[in-house]
């Protein structure tokens, strides 16, 4: 890869790059590499290598060992909730693992958190989930991915915010990690279906009028239309590589 200007990018291009052959297997388990290496590969100052193993040993992707280096760790070693790695995993050929994994976190989530915050979000709160509701609406039947998006990660930080759960809470930027990953890797059809633009709609309107069991379902089914719509998306490209 070319290396760009400045240490801070520099060094986290270099580790994205490398912590993606981690995950795809092109860097196998227990094999190491040393600095040297990776200096020479990037043409980079040891300064950058350095700080780029020290960014893929943060994510648990490798170990500094004696003698040998830095040495390639299994999932079992990974920070696989760091937002970064996420997005590392979204971007290799293991994407459709990271997807299937978030979108079951999603499920066990986001509908309790969506139950509690119809029990116990501040009204100001709750309220402000109904403009971002209409917004989701008014941009998904425009064709305008790039704002939906936005509104989108706003609406379910949003929401697993106000639910009182500061775990669920803190799930919020994983979620962005997914939304942004589906939209960025065209996994998202030209236009959101009705089904989850009336789904985000029936969120906000049960989470407002103080609604849990209507609140928690409506989430379902959004969750539902995601899971479906990862399937369809995948289906058709499979499709259209064997045309191909």
């Amino acid at each position: 890869m070319t290396a760009t200007k400045g240490p801070p990018l520099m060094h986290r291009g270099v580790a994205r790059e490398l912590g993606i052959e981690v995950i795809d297997g092109a860097w196998p388990i227990d094999t190491a590499r040393t600095l040297e290496d990776i200096q020479s590969r990037f043409s980079v100052s040891r300064t950058v290598a350095r700080e780029a193993s020290r960014q893929l040993e943060a994510l648990g992707l490798a170990r500094t060992k004696r003698r040998l280096g830095l040495v390639a760790q299994p999932m079992t070693e990974w920070n696989v909730l760091d937002a970064t790695l996420i997005n590392w995993r979204l971007r290799s050929s293991r994407r459709d693992e990271q997807i299937y994994s978030l979108t079951q976190l999603r499920l066990a989530v986001e509908p309790a958190a969506a139950e509690s915050a119809a029990k116990f979000g501040p009204i100001r709160t709750r309220a402000q989930l109904l403009p971002l509701a209409a917004e989701l609406r008014r941009t998904g039947e425009a064709g305008d991915l790039h704002e939906f998006m936005r509104f989108d990660i706003e609406f379910h930080r949003l929401l697993l915010e106000s639910c009182g759960n500061e775990m669920f809470a803190a799930l919020g930027e994983h979620v962005a990690a997914v939304l942004q990953g589906r939209t960025e890797m065209g996994l998202m059809p030209d236009k959101p279906k009705p089904e989850a633009l009336a789904g985000h709609e029936a969120v906000a309107e049960a989470i407002f009028h103080g609604e849990p069991d209507a609140a928690r379902n409506a989430m379902m089914g959004i969750l539902n239309e995601v899971r479906e719509a990862f399937a369809t998306v995948e289906h058709e490209r499979a499709a259209a590589n064997r045309a191909g």
